[in-house]
């Protein structure tokens, strides 16, 4: 498969497959609620495992399988979804899996083991179809302002992750139904979402000849044999892993070394906060550099700093650590999100790079949580796993040079 150099800076020049399908403002108003459903319901979940424990009698274990199946499905959905755009078209594809998620969080709730699992499942793949969706929409819909529009979803998913974590246990109480009532409110954002969502499929049938004289490209040939995607995959994995060892364990490993379980909590949702900074800056950068390779190992070289502060100085460096963190892991996410817009030529490559990525980079991350609880119960000390944390910024930093040559697939 031939990997080709470019010569001009990786602001894409608008090219002929754009579909016009409903008004921009539309559109973006459409994208944006999407956005804010693809991590919503995940982070709504974590205010409330300790009362889903004791509703259905988990064990620790059992429990953390909550949040790790949504993250493992997200990996093995992802590859499905470029050949589902190709026969239903981006727009219905969108849609249907909107509906889906909401499908999913309502099963979440029945009263039942299989139905809460089941769930998840159901979550993770409807997230995995609207993660590799939407870098292949926002390519085509805005080829010379792809990694800019990258920014401004990829912030925005972090929004919906930042609000959902924070209302969660106060649209409990208000609504007086538990943790169901909690969890299961999050449906109503999802049909909201389909309904805005609705326009574009609208126009998209009364536009078939438009969307079929600008054909959204060629898929990638060898795809899984290029050391650039691998690259950008490897790259893509490592990050999340670092993200969602740190969401399933920071307050933990904090609380652990002695600091309030309170200010542990607080600590946790500063640095989910200072992450929409690092999504929004930090892919508008890359779409102005010609090379992103210091963007990258920048970004690998916060994590491990932060990384570092946590090891050497848990409680009196716990918010410089979780202010240094913040700005990585939401800068990783966007960065990775932007090189399938900027290493491809096409709506359907970027389709097909954005499946490979998230497919590796998902199975990789949904083991950063239980092999880090893991390794704690083994050793009776967090030591061990941020140390390996901190090996693992290194190979980001690596195959984050690579990722960030100037060539495209």
């Amino acid at each position: 498969m031939a990997v080709t150099r470019t010569r001009q800076p990786l602001v894409t020049p608008a090219l002929p497959v754009r579909s016009r399908l409903a008004h921009p403002v539309l559109l973006l108003t459409g994208i944006l609620l999407v956005a804010l459903n693809m991590r919503a319901c995940l982070a709504a979940i974590s205010p409330m495992v300790g009362e889903i424990q004791q509703t259905f009698g988990l064990s620790s274990t059992a429990s953390g399988l909550i949040t790790t199946v949504p993250v493992l499905f997200q990996g093995l959905g992802a590859p499905l979804t470029p050949r589902l755009t190709r026969r239903f078209g981006t727009e219905r594809v969108v849609l249907g899996a909107v509906l889906v998620l909401g499908a999913g969080v309502l099963l979440r709730v029945l009263p039942s083991i299989a139905a809460l699992y089941g769930g998840c499942v159901v979550i993770g793949v409807a997230i995995a179809v609207l993660n590799v969706s939407l870098p292949g929409l926002v390519k085509r819909e805005f080829p010379a302002k792809a990694a800019t529009m990258t920014g401004v979803y990829s912030t925005t998913m972090l929004v919906g992750a930042t609000l959902a974590a924070g209302i969660s246990v106060p649209l409990e109480k208000a609504l007086g139904g538990g943790w169901q009532a909690s969890l299961g409110a999050w449906s109503v954002l999802a049909l909201v979402a389909a309904v805005a969502w609705l326009p574009q499929v609208l126009r998209s049938r009364q536009e078939r000849g438009v969307v079929a004289a600008a054909p959204a490209g060629r898929p990638i040939d060898g795809i899984w044999r290029s050391p650039l995607a691998w690259r950008i995959s490897l790259f893509m994995g490592i990050s999340s892993l670092l993200v969602y060892t740190l969401v399933a364990w920071l307050p933990t490993i904090l609380a652990d070394h002695g600091m309030d379980r309170g200010e542990a909590g607080l600590v946790f949702a500063f640095s989910n906060l200072v992450q929409v900074a690092g999504a929004f800056l930090v892919p508008l950068a890359a779409g102005r550099m010609t090379r992103q390779r210091g963007l990258a190992v920048a970004m690998a070289g916060l994590n491990a700093m932060g990384i570092a502060v946590l090891l050497l100085a848990p409680v009196s460096g716990a918010w410089v650590s979780a202010a240094v963190l913040g700005v990585a892991q939401g800068g990783s996410l966007g960065l990775a999100l932007a090189f399938i817009v900027l290493r491809t030529s096409s709506a359907a490559g970027a389709a097909q790079l954005g499946g490979m990525t998230q497919a590796v980079g998902y199975l990789v991350a949904a083991a950063g949580p239980v092999g880090a609880g893991a390794l704690h119960q083994l050793t009776g000390s967090w030591t061990t796993p941020l140390v390996l944390l901190l090996v693992l910024a290194g190979v980001a930093a690596v195959a984050g040079w690579g990722a960030g040559r100037n060539r495209t697939l």
